[in-house]
Protein backbone atom coordinates (compact mmCIF):
# COMPACT_ATOMS: atom_id res chain seq x y z
CA UNK A 1 0.00 0.00 0.00
CA UNK A 2 2.96 2.33 -1.14
CA UNK A 3 4.47 2.32 2.74
CA UNK A 4 1.72 2.53 4.53
CA UNK A 5 0.39 -0.28 6.92
CA UNK A 6 -2.13 -3.22 6.28
CA UNK A 7 -5.40 -2.52 8.55
CA UNK A 8 -5.63 -5.99 10.71
CA UNK A 9 -9.01 -7.04 9.15
CA UNK A 10 -9.46 -9.69 12.23
CA UNK A 11 -9.39 -6.73 14.89
CA UNK A 12 -12.46 -5.79 16.12
CA UNK A 13 -11.44 -2.35 17.44
CA UNK A 14 -10.07 -1.83 13.56
CA UNK A 15 -14.12 -2.03 12.70
CA UNK A 16 -14.51 0.95 15.30
CA UNK A 17 -12.93 3.26 13.33
CA UNK A 18 -14.99 2.32 9.89
CA UNK A 19 -14.16 -0.46 7.10
CA UNK A 20 -10.83 -0.77 5.78
CA UNK A 21 -11.67 -0.14 2.03
CA UNK A 22 -7.69 0.56 1.52
CA UNK A 23 -6.87 -2.60 3.15
CA UNK A 24 -9.35 -4.66 1.34
CA UNK A 25 -8.67 -3.13 -1.53
CA UNK A 26 -5.21 -3.79 -1.21
CA UNK A 27 -6.07 -7.51 -0.63
CA UNK A 28 -8.05 -7.91 -3.75
CA UNK A 29 -5.40 -6.94 -5.98
CA UNK A 30 -2.25 -8.50 -4.48
CA UNK A 31 -3.36 -11.13 -1.85
CA UNK A 32 -6.99 -12.23 -2.13
CA UNK A 33 -6.98 -15.52 -0.65
CA UNK A 34 -4.30 -14.68 2.78
CA UNK A 35 -3.77 -15.78 5.76
CA UNK A 36 -4.38 -14.05 8.63
CA UNK A 37 -3.52 -14.03 12.24
CA UNK A 38 -5.89 -14.38 15.41
CA UNK A 39 -3.88 -12.92 17.87
CA UNK A 40 -5.39 -12.34 21.62
CA UNK A 41 -7.62 -9.25 21.44
CA UNK A 42 -10.14 -7.77 23.91
CA UNK A 43 -9.98 -10.82 26.79
CA UNK A 44 -10.55 -13.28 24.14
CA UNK A 45 -7.68 -16.21 23.10
CA UNK A 46 -5.92 -16.34 20.26
CA UNK A 47 -6.62 -18.87 17.81
CA UNK A 48 -5.68 -20.99 15.18
CA UNK A 49 -5.83 -18.46 12.15
CA UNK A 50 -7.64 -18.13 9.04
CA UNK A 51 -7.88 -17.79 5.16
CA UNK A 52 -9.50 -14.09 4.24
CA UNK A 53 -11.64 -14.18 0.79
CA UNK A 54 -11.68 -10.61 -0.41
CA UNK A 55 -12.46 -10.88 -4.56
CA UNK A 56 -16.16 -10.62 -5.16
CA UNK A 57 -16.15 -14.11 -7.61
CA UNK A 58 -14.28 -16.10 -4.56
CA UNK A 59 -16.51 -14.99 -1.83
CA UNK A 60 -19.58 -16.66 -3.99
CA UNK A 61 -17.85 -19.82 -4.73
CA UNK A 62 -17.20 -20.45 -0.97
CA UNK A 63 -20.68 -19.42 0.05
CA UNK A 64 -22.18 -21.52 -2.67
CA UNK A 65 -19.95 -25.04 -2.66
CA UNK A 66 -21.06 -26.22 1.34
CA UNK A 67 -19.79 -29.52 0.11
CA UNK A 68 -16.17 -27.85 0.37
CA UNK A 69 -16.99 -25.14 2.75
CA UNK A 70 -18.90 -26.23 5.94
CA UNK A 71 -21.46 -24.29 7.61
CA UNK A 72 -21.47 -26.72 10.26
CA UNK A 73 -17.92 -28.20 10.81
CA UNK A 74 -17.54 -25.10 13.02
CA UNK A 75 -20.37 -23.22 12.67
CA UNK A 76 -20.12 -19.55 11.45
CA UNK A 77 -18.19 -17.10 13.66
CA UNK A 78 -14.61 -16.36 13.38
CA UNK A 79 -13.67 -17.48 16.75
CA UNK A 80 -13.87 -20.68 16.98
CA UNK A 81 -16.58 -22.35 19.81
CA UNK A 82 -16.18 -24.49 22.98
CA UNK A 83 -15.84 -28.05 21.01
CA UNK A 84 -18.68 -28.51 24.12
CA UNK A 85 -20.84 -26.30 22.76
CA UNK A 86 -20.88 -27.43 18.96
CA UNK A 87 -23.27 -30.04 19.23
CA UNK A 88 -25.82 -27.17 20.56
CA UNK A 89 -24.87 -24.41 17.93
CA UNK A 90 -25.24 -27.03 15.15
CA UNK A 91 -28.86 -27.03 15.49
CA UNK A 92 -29.33 -23.50 14.16
CA UNK A 93 -30.11 -23.75 10.73
CA UNK A 94 -27.41 -20.78 10.31
CA UNK A 95 -24.89 -23.47 11.56
CA UNK A 96 -25.79 -26.52 8.95
CA UNK A 97 -25.27 -27.97 5.65
CA UNK A 98 -27.26 -29.67 3.43
CA UNK A 99 -29.67 -31.45 3.61
CA UNK A 100 -30.08 -30.76 6.85
CA UNK A 101 -30.48 -27.02 6.23
CA UNK A 102 -32.97 -27.19 3.25
CA UNK A 103 -35.35 -29.05 5.62
CA UNK A 104 -35.57 -26.71 8.24
CA UNK A 105 -35.31 -23.45 5.87
CA UNK A 106 -38.30 -24.98 3.75
CA UNK A 107 -40.25 -24.55 6.92
CA UNK A 108 -39.05 -21.34 7.51
CA UNK A 109 -39.71 -20.19 4.37
CA UNK A 110 -43.61 -21.03 4.86
CA UNK A 111 -43.64 -19.15 7.62
CA UNK A 112 -41.53 -15.82 6.77
CA UNK A 113 -43.55 -15.42 4.05
CA UNK A 114 -43.53 -11.91 1.69
CA UNK A 115 -47.43 -12.33 2.49
CA UNK A 116 -46.92 -12.31 5.91
CA UNK A 117 -44.31 -9.72 5.85
CA UNK A 118 -46.28 -7.23 3.44
CA UNK A 119 -49.18 -7.95 6.18
CA UNK A 120 -47.15 -5.40 8.53
CA UNK A 121 -46.23 -2.61 5.79
CA UNK A 122 -48.66 -0.30 7.55
CA UNK A 123 -47.67 -0.46 10.78
CA UNK A 124 -43.92 -0.19 9.82
CA UNK A 125 -45.30 3.19 8.07
CA UNK A 126 -47.21 4.42 10.85
CA UNK A 127 -44.30 3.76 13.23
CA UNK A 128 -41.83 5.39 10.87
CA UNK A 129 -43.82 8.43 10.88
CA UNK A 130 -44.02 8.80 14.66
CA UNK A 131 -40.28 7.87 15.09
CA UNK A 132 -39.45 11.11 13.25
CA UNK A 133 -42.73 13.57 14.61
CA UNK A 134 -40.50 12.40 17.59
CA UNK A 135 -37.32 14.34 16.67
CA UNK A 136 -38.45 16.42 13.47
CA UNK A 137 -39.31 20.18 15.51
CA UNK A 138 -35.69 19.33 17.69
CA UNK A 139 -33.76 20.29 14.92
CA UNK A 140 -31.25 17.52 15.72
CA UNK A 141 -30.97 14.07 17.40
CA UNK A 142 -28.91 11.35 18.54
CA UNK A 143 -30.20 9.56 15.55
CA UNK A 144 -29.70 5.69 16.37
CA UNK A 145 -30.36 5.77 19.95
CA UNK A 146 -33.96 7.92 19.09
CA UNK A 147 -34.95 6.19 16.29
CA UNK A 148 -32.77 3.65 14.20
CA UNK A 149 -32.56 1.44 17.46
CA UNK A 150 -36.46 1.36 17.57
CA UNK A 151 -37.76 0.83 14.10
CA UNK A 152 -36.69 -2.48 13.07
CA UNK A 153 -36.71 -3.83 16.75
CA UNK A 154 -40.18 -3.09 16.84
CA UNK A 155 -41.11 -4.00 13.55
CA UNK A 156 -39.88 -7.52 14.18
CA UNK A 157 -41.56 -7.70 17.45
CA UNK A 158 -45.14 -7.15 15.05
CA UNK A 159 -44.19 -9.94 12.82
CA UNK A 160 -42.97 -12.45 15.54
CA UNK A 161 -45.54 -11.71 17.49
CA UNK A 162 -43.77 -10.78 21.04
CA UNK A 163 -45.80 -8.72 23.57
CA UNK A 164 -45.00 -4.93 23.58
CA UNK A 165 -44.16 -5.12 27.39
CA UNK A 166 -41.35 -7.50 26.29
CA UNK A 167 -39.54 -6.29 23.31
CA UNK A 168 -36.98 -4.45 25.45
CA UNK A 169 -35.55 -7.99 26.06
CA UNK A 170 -35.12 -8.38 22.34
CA UNK A 171 -32.88 -4.85 22.51
CA UNK A 172 -30.81 -6.57 25.41
CA UNK A 173 -30.22 -9.64 23.89
CA UNK A 174 -29.21 -8.74 20.77
CA UNK A 175 -26.62 -6.31 22.16
CA UNK A 176 -25.00 -8.44 24.60
CA UNK A 177 -24.55 -11.47 21.47
CA UNK A 178 -23.85 -9.02 18.30
CA UNK A 179 -21.74 -6.34 20.75
CA UNK A 180 -19.74 -8.87 22.56
CA UNK A 181 -17.04 -7.25 20.98
CA UNK A 182 -17.44 -4.23 22.22
CA UNK A 183 -17.21 -2.48 25.55
CA UNK A 184 -20.33 -0.92 26.12
CA UNK A 185 -22.54 -4.21 25.24
CA UNK A 186 -19.93 -6.76 26.40
CA UNK A 187 -21.37 -8.97 29.49
CA UNK A 188 -18.04 -10.96 29.48
CA UNK A 189 -18.54 -14.37 31.91
CA UNK A 190 -15.46 -16.42 32.85
CA UNK A 191 -16.08 -20.61 33.05
CA UNK A 192 -14.28 -22.44 35.88
CA UNK A 193 -11.35 -22.57 33.51
CA UNK A 194 -10.92 -18.77 33.65
CA UNK A 195 -11.72 -18.27 30.05
CA UNK A 196 -14.50 -16.23 28.56
CA UNK A 197 -17.79 -18.23 28.03
CA UNK A 198 -18.87 -18.11 24.36
CA UNK A 199 -21.73 -15.63 24.37
CA UNK A 200 -23.71 -17.92 21.38
CA UNK A 201 -23.06 -21.14 24.05
CA UNK A 202 -25.86 -22.91 25.59
CA UNK A 203 -25.14 -21.48 29.25
CA UNK A 204 -25.28 -17.24 27.87
CA UNK A 205 -28.47 -17.92 25.93
CA UNK A 206 -30.06 -19.70 29.15
CA UNK A 207 -32.32 -16.73 29.65
CA UNK A 208 -33.16 -15.99 26.20
CA UNK A 209 -34.17 -19.88 25.47
CA UNK A 210 -36.37 -19.78 28.42
CA UNK A 211 -38.57 -16.72 27.58
CA UNK A 212 -38.73 -18.35 24.39
CA UNK A 213 -40.45 -21.33 25.73
CA UNK A 214 -42.38 -19.34 27.91
CA UNK A 215 -43.19 -17.37 24.55
CA UNK A 216 -44.22 -20.55 22.82
CA UNK A 217 -46.36 -21.96 25.08
CA UNK A 218 -48.86 -18.77 25.26
CA UNK A 219 -48.87 -18.81 21.72
CA UNK A 220 -49.71 -22.69 21.38
CA UNK A 221 -53.18 -22.09 23.57
CA UNK A 222 -53.67 -18.12 22.29
CA UNK A 223 -52.21 -18.56 18.66
CA UNK A 224 -51.96 -15.63 15.86
CA UNK A 225 -51.19 -14.57 12.37
CA UNK A 226 -47.44 -14.05 13.18
CA UNK A 227 -44.01 -16.53 12.96
CA UNK A 228 -43.71 -17.55 17.22
CA UNK A 229 -47.03 -18.57 16.35
CA UNK A 230 -46.30 -20.23 13.24
CA UNK A 231 -43.12 -22.04 14.97
CA UNK A 232 -45.09 -23.18 18.09
CA UNK A 233 -47.58 -25.32 15.18
CA UNK A 234 -44.68 -26.21 12.81
CA UNK A 235 -44.11 -29.77 12.03
CA UNK A 236 -41.01 -31.43 10.67
CA UNK A 237 -41.79 -34.48 9.09
CA UNK A 238 -45.00 -35.16 11.08
CA UNK A 239 -43.85 -34.08 13.94
CA UNK A 240 -43.57 -30.78 15.68
CA UNK A 241 -39.93 -28.92 16.60
CA UNK A 242 -38.32 -29.98 19.05
CA UNK A 243 -37.36 -27.90 21.92
CA UNK A 244 -33.78 -27.24 20.93
CA UNK A 245 -34.82 -26.57 16.73
CA UNK A 246 -37.35 -24.26 18.43
CA UNK A 247 -34.99 -22.72 20.38
CA UNK A 248 -32.27 -21.73 17.72
CA UNK A 249 -35.08 -20.51 15.07
CA UNK A 250 -36.04 -17.92 17.99
CA UNK A 251 -32.55 -17.11 18.49
CA UNK A 252 -32.26 -16.76 14.45
CA UNK A 253 -35.00 -14.52 13.77
CA UNK A 254 -35.01 -12.45 16.75
CA UNK A 255 -31.34 -11.45 16.60
CA UNK A 256 -30.71 -11.71 12.84
CA UNK A 257 -33.60 -10.42 11.70
CA UNK A 258 -33.20 -7.29 13.61
CA UNK A 259 -29.73 -6.64 13.34
CA UNK A 260 -29.38 -6.02 9.54
CA UNK A 261 -31.68 -3.43 9.34
CA UNK A 262 -30.64 -2.09 12.83
CA UNK A 263 -27.33 -1.67 11.12
CA UNK A 264 -28.56 -0.39 7.37
CA UNK A 265 -30.89 2.06 8.52
CA UNK A 266 -28.04 4.46 9.80
CA UNK A 267 -25.32 3.44 7.71
CA UNK A 268 -27.81 4.24 4.54
CA UNK A 269 -28.81 8.11 6.37
CA UNK A 270 -24.58 8.36 6.79
CA UNK A 271 -24.24 7.19 3.13
CA UNK A 272 -26.25 10.21 2.18
CA UNK A 273 -24.79 12.44 4.47
CA UNK A 274 -21.64 11.97 2.62
CA UNK A 275 -23.29 12.25 -1.07
CA UNK A 276 -25.15 15.00 -0.71
CA UNK A 277 -25.21 14.90 -4.84
CA UNK A 278 -26.98 11.58 -4.72
CA UNK A 279 -29.64 12.86 -2.01
CA UNK A 280 -30.76 15.70 -4.34
CA UNK A 281 -31.14 13.14 -6.95
CA UNK A 282 -33.05 11.08 -4.94
CA UNK A 283 -35.35 13.95 -3.44
CA UNK A 284 -36.20 15.17 -7.21
CA UNK A 285 -36.66 11.67 -8.57
CA UNK A 286 -38.34 9.31 -5.76
CA UNK A 287 -38.41 6.68 -7.85
CA UNK A 288 -35.39 5.95 -7.45
CA UNK A 289 -36.24 4.91 -3.79
CA UNK A 290 -35.57 0.78 -4.80
CA UNK A 291 -32.06 1.47 -6.50
CA UNK A 292 -31.19 3.61 -3.66
CA UNK A 293 -31.98 0.83 -0.93
CA UNK A 294 -29.88 -1.73 -2.50
CA UNK A 295 -26.82 0.36 -3.20
CA UNK A 296 -27.06 1.20 0.39
CA UNK A 297 -26.69 -2.35 1.19
CA UNK A 298 -24.03 -2.44 -1.33
CA UNK A 299 -22.18 0.86 0.11
CA UNK A 300 -22.92 -0.08 3.84
CA UNK A 301 -23.22 -3.80 4.24
CA UNK A 302 -24.57 -4.03 7.80
CA UNK A 303 -22.37 -7.75 7.11
CA UNK A 304 -18.65 -7.76 7.04
CA UNK A 305 -17.53 -11.18 7.67
CA UNK A 306 -18.95 -15.25 7.82
CA UNK A 307 -16.94 -17.93 8.52
CA UNK A 308 -16.99 -21.44 7.04
CA UNK A 309 -14.69 -24.13 7.10
CA UNK A 310 -13.36 -26.33 4.55
CA UNK A 311 -14.10 -29.98 4.37
CA UNK A 312 -11.08 -31.12 2.28
CA UNK A 313 -8.03 -29.80 0.82
CA UNK A 314 -8.83 -26.83 -1.79
CA UNK A 315 -6.91 -24.46 -4.19
CA UNK A 316 -8.07 -21.15 -4.43
CA UNK A 317 -6.12 -18.54 -6.43
CA UNK A 318 -2.94 -20.37 -5.83
CA UNK A 319 -3.34 -20.87 -2.31
CA UNK A 320 -3.22 -24.54 -0.92
CA UNK A 321 -6.35 -24.15 1.55
CA UNK A 322 -6.03 -28.10 4.10
CA UNK A 323 -9.18 -29.22 5.53
CA UNK A 324 -10.30 -28.10 8.71
CA UNK A 325 -8.86 -24.59 7.78
CA UNK A 326 -11.39 -21.55 8.69
CA UNK A 327 -12.50 -19.78 5.60
CA UNK A 328 -14.15 -16.11 6.49
CA UNK A 329 -15.67 -14.80 3.33
CA UNK A 330 -15.52 -10.77 3.94
CA UNK A 331 -19.29 -9.68 2.43
CA UNK A 332 -17.61 -5.64 2.93
CA UNK A 333 -15.20 -6.28 0.53
CA UNK A 334 -16.72 -8.16 -2.02
CA UNK A 335 -19.21 -5.39 -2.40
CA UNK A 336 -16.42 -3.05 -3.29
CA UNK A 337 -14.78 -5.21 -5.87
CA UNK A 338 -13.82 -3.31 -9.17
CA UNK A 339 -14.03 -6.63 -11.36
CA UNK A 340 -17.66 -6.15 -10.04
CA UNK A 341 -19.04 -3.50 -10.00
CA UNK A 342 -18.40 -0.28 -12.11
CA UNK A 343 -16.60 2.75 -9.84
CA UNK A 344 -17.30 0.59 -7.08
CA UNK A 345 -15.89 3.07 -4.12
CA UNK A 346 -18.85 5.30 -5.57
CA UNK A 347 -22.28 5.64 -3.91
CA UNK A 348 -24.83 5.79 -7.45
CA UNK A 349 -28.52 5.50 -6.27
CA UNK A 350 -29.39 4.78 -9.66
CA UNK A 351 -27.10 1.77 -9.87
CA UNK A 352 -28.62 -1.26 -11.50
CA UNK A 353 -26.30 -3.90 -11.92
CA UNK A 354 -26.04 -4.55 -8.51
CA UNK A 355 -25.62 -8.31 -7.32
CA UNK A 356 -24.36 -7.47 -4.15
CA UNK A 357 -23.73 -10.16 -1.06
CA UNK A 358 -25.23 -8.09 1.48
CA UNK A 359 -27.68 -10.75 2.10
CA UNK A 360 -24.77 -13.61 1.24
CA UNK A 361 -25.31 -15.80 -1.42
CA UNK A 362 -25.91 -19.43 -1.87
CA UNK A 363 -27.92 -21.84 0.22
CA UNK A 364 -27.62 -19.48 3.19
CA UNK A 365 -28.79 -17.03 1.74
CA UNK A 366 -30.94 -14.25 3.83
CA UNK A 367 -34.94 -15.37 4.76
CA UNK A 368 -35.95 -11.77 5.73
CA UNK A 369 -34.18 -10.35 2.73
CA UNK A 370 -37.77 -9.10 1.75
CA UNK A 371 -38.45 -7.78 5.03
CA UNK A 372 -35.67 -5.99 5.30
CA UNK A 373 -35.67 -4.27 1.66
CA UNK A 374 -39.37 -3.50 2.84
CA UNK A 375 -38.17 -1.75 6.18
CA UNK A 376 -35.55 0.17 4.75
CA UNK A 377 -37.67 1.56 1.49
CA UNK A 378 -40.63 2.66 3.63
CA UNK A 379 -38.09 4.43 6.13
CA UNK A 380 -36.01 6.43 3.56
CA UNK A 381 -39.48 7.53 2.50
CA UNK A 382 -40.44 9.19 5.52
CA UNK A 383 -37.12 10.36 7.20
CA UNK A 384 -34.98 11.82 3.95
CA UNK A 385 -38.28 14.05 2.73
CA UNK A 386 -39.09 15.58 6.23
CA UNK A 387 -35.29 16.01 7.56
CA UNK A 388 -33.29 18.66 5.13
CA UNK A 389 -30.26 19.81 5.57
CA UNK A 390 -28.70 16.89 6.96
CA UNK A 391 -25.28 16.90 8.22
CA UNK A 392 -23.50 15.68 10.89
CA UNK A 393 -23.71 17.07 14.19
CA UNK A 394 -20.63 15.09 16.01
CA UNK A 395 -18.18 11.89 15.85
CA UNK A 396 -19.84 8.62 14.31
CA UNK A 397 -19.60 6.08 17.10
CA UNK A 398 -19.25 2.69 15.40
CA UNK A 399 -19.33 -0.98 16.84
CA UNK A 400 -16.01 -2.58 18.22
CA UNK A 401 -17.10 -6.02 15.68
CA UNK A 402 -15.78 -7.59 13.20
CA UNK A 403 -18.95 -9.36 12.17
CA UNK A 404 -21.16 -6.29 11.98
CA UNK A 405 -21.00 -3.20 11.12
CA UNK A 406 -23.05 -1.13 13.46
CA UNK A 407 -23.12 2.26 14.66
CA UNK A 408 -24.14 3.01 17.95
CA UNK A 409 -24.48 7.14 17.61
CA UNK A 410 -24.98 9.36 15.06
CA UNK A 411 -25.36 12.64 15.56
CA UNK A 412 -27.41 14.28 13.16
CA UNK A 413 -28.44 17.92 12.55
CA UNK A 414 -31.61 19.23 10.45
CA UNK A 415 -34.33 21.24 9.25
CA UNK A 416 -37.87 20.27 9.13
CA UNK A 417 -39.02 20.37 5.41
CA UNK A 418 -41.30 23.05 4.63
CA UNK A 419 -44.47 22.62 2.79
CA UNK A 420 -44.37 22.10 -0.66
CA UNK A 421 -40.62 21.91 -0.24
Amino acid sequence: MGGERLADIFDPRTYARGIPYDTFRWLRDHDPVTWVEEHEVLDWPAGPGFWAITRYDDVVEVTRTPQAFSSRLGATQIRDPDPADLPFIRRMMLNMDPPEHQRLRRIVSRIFTPRRVEKFAHDVEERARRLIDGIVEHGECDFTVQVSDDFPLLNLCDVMGVPESDRHLLLYWTNRIIGYQDPDHAEVEYGPDGKPINPRSPAALADMFAYAQELARYKKEHPGDDVISALAHAQVEGRGLSDAEYEMFFFLVSVAGNDTVRSGVPGGMLAFIENLGELRRLLDDPDLLPTAVDEVLRYAPPVISFRRTATRDFELRGKHISGGDKVVVFYASANRDERQFTDPDRFDIGRTANDHVAFGDGPHVCLGAHFARLQLEIFFREALWRLRDLELAGPVDRLTSNFIAGIKHLPLRFTPASPGR
